[in-house]
């Protein structure tokens, strides 16, 4: 990349100031300038203490201590205006013969002195200079750099990272568990590579590729792979850093980071974040964005001004395309969008398949059978299971990792650490064996509800005092209501075992609480499954890709009288699941006793440990289904 320096023209007024100011200071004290005739007066009149003889000038000191003698009137008075004490002086030399025996008559110390007409002067300037020099380059540029400012020679510059091909060591085969995805930008590098095959026909590759998809599912390490599969440069930056506190820095910086792609074309721009640059144009009037505004309309203008045929693509990223401007998706921008969502359950084997090489393996750590303890997982989340697996089989000694680790890793991501110096009561652990105990048998009773896989009352975590986790059949994506439904009555069974065992309810439950409220508003609000409100959707959809609570003062579309009845049918929702599962306890009530009994004597229950205490109602499902993790119920 090219270095284009600008130096501030305040820094450089202000350092001439200050090197005037040092030559003031520095330099010697005033010089009297005498006439050689008043210096041969002084002389004789033994005032003159110490001479230096330099080839054109005298320099010395003269002394004002006692009353002259054998002066001239005119030098009297000169001395008379001088002030007591030595004098430093200077005379012009002349051609005197018996200066040098005036000098040892007077008994007065000389000694000659070489003359150097212009090297003082010039380094009194030079080294002053040299060193405001460095203080700028070392210290003030620095500083500036270190609070995100750049410096004053880094305002308007890109600070994208080039990534050459050398430098750029990820492919394809480094990138698994998102084969559409990869199929999507064959594409691009085969444009790339080859950019007069792809336009034979007539046919362009897209200008912009915006990748889309939840935290975490690759979509950076994606974009690298496509750079290092064609083999080109690759211009990364991030959102965030074309904003600064100056205006128009953005817009300049969007402008340098085009211009440097061109220069070194076919090349690929990766904008991450995209978000933080593109946010849709007056969605917060208020907020006075006009700096992103120039920002965003500088991206606009350089990508309807760039030709695809330089081998110029652009790529981008993005957890949040809901709130990007509109005119940036439109046709000629952003011409494709491509989705890198959570893997299924074949993807995960092949993330597993990378990861794995890394660590030391044992026998059972079967990546079929991980990938099946982990629907839901990204590309980021399998990558932190191995990695903590691996250390929890090198804190208890082991050889290699088994499949014991990574389901003890399972549950420390999902669950949190086990917190065993967390003493409990007998009536507490009481407590939390039937509510834990209840979750699993409301589980294994109803119909199309996931498996109980584990349960115990030791603490996890933060506040969590007991966990059931519950494995799918398979990965899902449609529910119906009555497993809506069935789900409540599962959140709420530990609630109902509590009030049945007890006679009292307990804040174990506020966690599951919460949970299945968000399910029967989200059922009436969203789902459209309550036949008094009708097929109306209340309340819109919020972000695709990241999962963050809405907004508790968004304003609502509907009257004061509909919210009412919202309120009636989540009620009445949560009330039927909860009759539900006390039903379904009631009727089990033995059984709720012997596994309260011996989930409080082992602490820990696993699926046998289940199925014989169940009977048949444990054997419904095998035991090789998977666990989901995000139905992980935290007392």
């Amino acid at each position: 990349m090219e270095k284009k320096q600008q130096f501030s023209i305040w820094y450089l007024f202000a350092a001439l100031l200050l090197i005037v100011a040092l030559q003031d200071y520095l330099a010697p004290p005033h010089v009297d300038n005498l006439p050689y005739s008043d210096f041969k007066s002084f002389l004789r009149s033994g005032k003159i203490t110490e001479v230096a003889l330099g080839e054109a000038v005298i320099t010395g000191t003269l002394s004002n201590d006692g009353a002259g003698e054998d002066l001239s009137p005119k030098t009297a008075e000169r001395l008379a205006t001088l002030s007591k004490g030595p004098h430093p002086f200077t005379t012009v030399r002349v051609d005197d013969r018996a200066l040098v025996g005036d000098l040892e008559a007077a008994k007065v110390p000389f000694a000659g002195r070489v003359e150097s007409k212009w090297l003082p002067a010039l380094l009194s300037w030079v080294i002053p200079a040299l060193v405001f020099f460095a203080l700028w380059s070392f210290l003030i540029k620095r500083m500036a750099g270190s609070q995100g400012m750049g410096g004053f020679m880094s305002v308007g510059k890109s600070k994208a990272k080039v990534y050459m091909e050398t430098d750029t060591k990820v492919t394809f085969d480094d990138v698994a568990g998102v084969d559409e995805a990869k199929e999507e930008l064959q594409e691009v590098i085969g444009f790339l590579k080859d950019p007069a095959r792809y336009g034979r026909l007539g046919g362009r590759v897209p200008k912009g590729v915006l990748l889309v998809g939840p935290p975490g599912t690759g979509k950076t390490l994606l974009a690298r792979a496509v750079a290092g599969q064609a083999g080109v440069p690759f211009f990364s930056i991030s959102g965030s850093e074309f904003v600064e506190m100056f205006v128009g820095v953005g817009a300049a910086r969007v402008r340098d980071l085009f211009e440097q792609a061109r220069k070194q074309a076919p090349a690929i721009i990766f904008i991450d974040e995209l978000d933080a640059l593109g946010r849709a144009r007056g969605a917060y009037p208020m907020g006075g964005h006009d700096e992103k505004e120039q920002t965003l309309n500088q991206l606009l203008s350089e990508m309807d001004g760039f030709d695809t045929s330089a081998g110029v693509v652009l790529l981008a990223a993005t957890n949040r395309p809901e709130i990007l401007d509109p005119a940036l998706l439109r046709a000629g921008r952003f011409d494709r969008q491509v989705l890198v969502d959570r893997p299924d359950r074949k993807g995960r084997v092949q993330i597993l398949d990378v990861h794995l090489k890394k660590v030391k393996l044992a026998s059972d750590a079967d990546p079929e059978k991980i990938a099946a303890l982990t629907p839901g997982f990204s590309g980021a989340d399998l990558a932190n299971l191995v990695n903590e697996a691996a250390l929890l089989a090198t804190r208890r000694g082991a050889d290699a990792a088994g499949l014991d680790d990574f389901t003890a890793a399972i549950e420390r991501i999902v669950a949190g650490l086990e917190k065993r110096n967390r003493l409990l009561n007998p009536l507490e652990r009481k407590v939390v064996a039937y509510h834990e105990m209840g979750h699993a048998l409301v589980a294994l009773s109803l119909p199309g509800v996931d498996r109980a896989h584990k349960i115990s009352i030791i603490p996890r975590g933060i506040g969590a005092l007991g966990y059931t986790i519950q494995r799918p059949t398979e990965d899902r994506f449609l529910m119906t209501r009555e497993e809506l439904e069935s789900k409540m009555a599962v959140l709420l069974g530990g609630r109902a075992s509590e009030h049945l065992a007890f006679g009292h309810l307990s804040t174990g439950a506020a966690d599951d609480l919460a949970k299945a409220t968000d399910i029967a508003r989200s059922m009436v609000m969203r789902y459209g499954m309550e036949a008094k409100l009708g097929h109306v959707s209340y309340e819109g959809e919020g972000s695709r890709f990241l999962d963050v609570p809405q907004a508790m003062n968004r304003r609502h579309e509907f009257s004061e009288e509909v919210a009412r009845e919202i309120d009636r049918a989540v009620k009445a929702i949560l009330e039927a699941a909860f009759e539900n599962a006390t039903q379904v306890l009631a009727e089990q009530r033995s059984i709720l006793d012997r596994g309260a009994a011996l989930l409080l004597e082992k602490e820990t229950l696993n699926e046998e440990n289940l199925r014989e205490l169940t009977g048949a109602a444990g054997s419904r499902e095998s035991a090789e289904q998977p666990v989901r993790v995000a139905d992980v119920t935290q007392m």
